[in-house]
């Protein structure tokens, strides 16, 4: 999750703090909204971080699952 609040704080301008904020916000909101089995693959992903995946090869992974949120299909792996 380090290296998503990176991302918030570079690109939004931010300190680390609010970036942290924002980001467990969203990660909260996410999951209460995602089924369980799922919203626990989010843990996955995030905390996958030093684990050799990339932030590309997490992201791609994330928008796989959450693909079906917006109305479209979910991508299968």
């Amino acid at each position: 999750m380090d290296e998503l609040i990176n991302q918030v704080t570079q690109k939004t301008g931010i300190s680390q703090d609010q970036a942290r904020g924002a980001v467990q916000t969203v990660v909260g909101y996410l999951k209460g909204k995602l089924p369980p089995p799922v919203a626990g693959q989010l843990d996955n992903i995030l905390g996958a971080q030093g684990g050799g995946q990339s932030s590309g090869g997490m992201i791609d992974q994330a928008k796989g699952m959450l693909g079906g949120l917006g109305g479209g299909q979910p991508n299968q792996p």
